[in-house]
């Protein structure tokens, strides 16, 4: 097939032109002065780009509510009276000392964007079996204190483009507080879209937020909330697991989005409910899933050799826990977001001995899995390992 090459109107004029400008854009480039006219941090796109992605917020806690028994729910607002703004569904990461250990911990933002304006964020923490940092704070932090967090982050919103008009939620547990955020958004107009929420909790009292929901769903048609208990059964209440047929008791006619956030065993059971649906896949959205130990080696202690800024230092990392954990527990500084393998934030060099990926967490580029790069998060030694950070 031939292609016909278009004439060109003006043959060589407009090139000619244009080159004949460059030795003088160069001279005025050379007579100007090498001093900016104004300091880079008094350009506006600098201020709001600050303001949208800070560094670091601190934080302090202006009220600490009771939930349930085992969930607490935490006011925080900025000293700088400025809180950066998000979107439903993202979380901010906190970054706690514990004893010689130093964590960051991933906590979805419960407010609503709005609030963000007024300078008001709210996370909610419940209680974990094992649970180091979520214990910690639920026994120490109280109104006044201070932390240190992390701009807002995160890719479980709502996308008109991708995502279908109708989304079923399901959450479990504390993967709840996403779908406030959300829920409040969609009341305030900040997001379009109808949700229909499916919570499953154990029983009655382990419900969070109910009254919110319930008002939320009471004066907005485009939401709605079913409660799903799985230990009992009461009037009005759905009684079992959230599977595929509950969900398509209540997903409309024609194409519909699922987005799921909870534990890791609600996902191990959801994903497969939700093949049985025939979503196409961008329309199936899973919150951050932690991190799966399948093959860690339990009972194993191995040397753990790190390279930090040129200085190296010797740790022990047992063989079911995370490099990341390791070197919190450790005191070592990690640059680190979601603890899931997504974000990349606290990508190493792992530059001698083997580690465990679960494939479902492994979200390395190409390059970096062929170049010796890891995600401590997500990464099990399974033999004396060294990596470089930083």
């Amino acid at each position: 097939m031939k292609i016909k090459a278009l004439p060109l109107k003006n043959g060589l004029k407009d090139f000619a032109n244009t080159v004949s400008t460059i030795p003088a854009r160069l001279g005025d480039v050379a007579k100007a002065s090498d001093t900016l006219p104004l300091p880079t941090d008094s350009f506006q796109v600098n201020k709001v780009a600050r303001a949208l992605h800070p560094k670091e917020q601190p934080l302090t806690v202006t009220k600490v509510e009771d939930v349930t028994d085992d969930f607490k729910r935490y006011y925080l607002k900025s000293e700088n009276g400025r809180t950066a703004y998000f979107r439903a569904g993202q979380y901010i990461s906190i970054t706690l000392k514990i004893g010689e250990s130093l964590c960051t911990r991933a906590y979805s933002l419960a407010s609503s964007p709005k609030e963000a304006l007024k300078n008001e964020y709210c996370i909610a923490v419940k209680r974990a079996a094992g649970g180091f940092v979520s214990d910690y704070i639920l026994d120490n932090v109280k109104e006044g204190d201070t932390l240190t967090s992390y701009a807002p982050e995160g890719t479980f919103v709502y996308e008109p483009l991708r995502d279908a008009k109708t989304v079923i939620g399901v959450a479990g547990g504390s993967g709840i507080t996403p779908f406030l955020s959300l829920a409040k958004a969609i009341d305030e107009r900040s997001e379009n879209l109808n949700l229909i929420l499916l919570y499953g909790a154990r029983t009655e009292k382990d419900l969070a937020f109910k009254k919110e929901l319930d008002s939320i769903a009471e004066n907005n048609g485009s939401f709605k909330v079913v409660y799903v208990l799985s230990e009992s059964k009461a009037k009005g209440f759905e009684h079992g697991f959230i599977g595929a047929d509950l969900i398509k008791k209540y997903a409309p006619k024609g194409e519909y989005s699922v987005f799921a956030c909870g534990p890791a065993a609600m996902y191990k059971f959801l994903k497969g409910e939700i093949e049985k649906l025939g979503l196409k896949k961008k329309y199936v959205r899973f919150e951050m899933q932690g991190t799966a130990n399948g093959e860690a080696k339990s009972g194993e202690t191995y040397k753990m050799t790190v390279i930090n800024r040129g200085e190296t230092s010797e740790f022990t990392c047992r063989g079911d826990e995370t490099v990341l954990t390791a070197l919190e527990r450790a005191g070592v500084p990690v640059p680190v977001r979601c603890r899931s393998g997504e974000c990349g934030f606290c990508r190493s060099k792992l530059v001698s001995g083997e580690v465990y990926i679960d494939e479902s967490a492994d979200y390395r580029r190409i390059a970096d899995a062929r170049f010796g790069y890891i995600h401590p998060c997500c990464s099990f030694p399974v033999s004396d390992i060294t990596i470089k950070i930083n």
